[in-house]
């Protein structure tokens, strides 16, 4: 009889916390590789060659919603990056974060930390994301840092390919501070657009913190995805870190503010029953040059990839290619490509093993490295100028 009483009691005290929190949804990704990565060899510098365990984007989140009536609903969610070979501290919040208000008739509005509409806009593109031969090695942007300006203390049109950058701040981005409205579907169409306060550490009254807006509209019906974007990023005056729309530190291109850097993209996707087929194309300018204000890092950008499925396997095929900065001298090379094979082979609907090899090829007077934007942890060594990275990776990718 005791027993029955304690019982009664517990039920009693647990049942109003499991109705606070039945509108709660756990979610997550846990996907980690085994990378062998050879960093390239370039004239008299040897390549470092490197084996390795990465966590690759791998997450957890948690996300609910509140009924408020006429349609409304109180949405929120709390996404957080996990480094499951413990190579880095795991960090809350740092994934798309926010709280926001939803109608299946007038679209939802959110504020926190989320992707911009130019990221969401094709990354459903890359049939290697979240991988070393992730787009985004040479798409959207590699961002400048003032580690890479410290190395090129005065950039000239001869060495403006060392930076081994294409954008002051990357587009393909996940900012803070961002408010973003996504409408409903209609007939297909969606669209999307954010704006991103910049520094908040604005002290005098002379100072501006700097913005960016994104924008961007898809189609998606059947087997047909289409899409375009723009985004620009408008530079302030505070001083505040690289990667807030800040000046940046270095002292090769000193102050950004006043200036600015914007890029247009285009893509679209065919999806059948056995095959996919994927096209980018971006292109990006900006007024970065210290003295003249002419384009610096502005360039073309375009993605070619292919999927074909059988049974439970796939096979895929990505190339990349960047064109020549701006701001790069005639006759010096700052173009890069890529190339990428790989083979899936699902265990089930959430598990999928996979194998990929990825070569990036960079031109006389470039120095991009492998794709570490997707990869949480075990960074891979930093290409030498003219230099040809190259990996070999075995993943195992599990949803929840």
């Amino acid at each position: 009889m005791k027993k029955i009483v304690l019982i009664g009691i517990a039920a009693a005290i647990s049942t109003p916390a499991f109705a606070e929190t039945d509108n709660v949804k756990i979610y997550g990704v846990a996907h980690v590789s085994y990378d062998l990565v050879d960093n390239g060899s370039a004239g008299a510098t040897r390549g470092v060659r490197v084996n390795k365990v990465s966590s690759n984007s791998s997450r957890i989140g948690f996300r609910g919603a509140e009924y408020l009536g006429d349609n409304l609903q109180a949405v929120w969610q709390i996404e957080s990056l996990v480094v499951l070979d413990g190579s880095a501290a795991s960090t809350l919040g740092t994934r798309n974060t926010f709280v926001g208000l939803n109608s299946d008739t007038l679209g939802k509005v959110l504020l926190g930390r989320h992707d911009t509409p130019y990221k969401l806009s094709t990354r459903r593109l890359d049939v290697f994301a979240d991988t070393l031969a992730d787009s985004r090695t040479l798409l959207g942007g590699t961002a400048l840092s003032a580690t890479k300006l410290a190395s090129n203390t005065a950039i000239t049109g001869a060495n403006v390919g060392a930076l081994g950058s294409s954008a002051a701040v990357a587009f393909d981005g996940r900012p803070t501070n961002t408010l973003i409205y996504i409408s409903p579907a209609i007939n297909g169409i969606t669209g999307a657009i954010s704006y991103v306060a910049g520094a908040e550490a604005v002290s005098l009254d002379t100072q501006t913190k700097g913005s960016a807006w994104s924008l961007a509209s898809w189609y998606d019906v059947g087997p047909l995805y289409g899409s375009v974007a723009y985004e620009v990023h408008n530079f302030g005056t505070s001083t505040v870190p690289t990667g807030t729309l800040g000046p940046l530190t270095g002292t090769a291109l000193g102050d950004l503010a006043g200036k600015k850097e914007s890029a247009w993209k285009v893509g679209v996707g065919y999806k059948a029953s056995v095959f996919e087929v994927n096209a980018e194309y971006e292109t990006t300018t900006d007024n970065l040059t210290k003295t003249t204000n002419a384009d610096l890092l502005g360039h073309k950008a375009y993605y070619l990839s292919g999927k074909y499925k059988f049974g439970t396997d796939a096979v895929k095929l990505a190339y990349t290619y960047a064109g020549k900065l701006a701001g790069a001298a005639a006759g010096t090379d700052t173009r890069a490509s890529q190339i990428s094979l790989g083979y899936d082979h699902n265990l089930s609907k959430r598990t999928t093993v996979y194998a990929l090899y990825t070569k990036l090829n960079n031109g006389a007077n470039a120095k991009y490295a492998l794709s570490t934007a997707s990869n949480a942890s075990g960074t891979t060594a930093a290409s030498a100028v003219g230099a040809d990275p190259s990996a070999w990776s075995v993943g195992l990718k599990h949803s929840f």
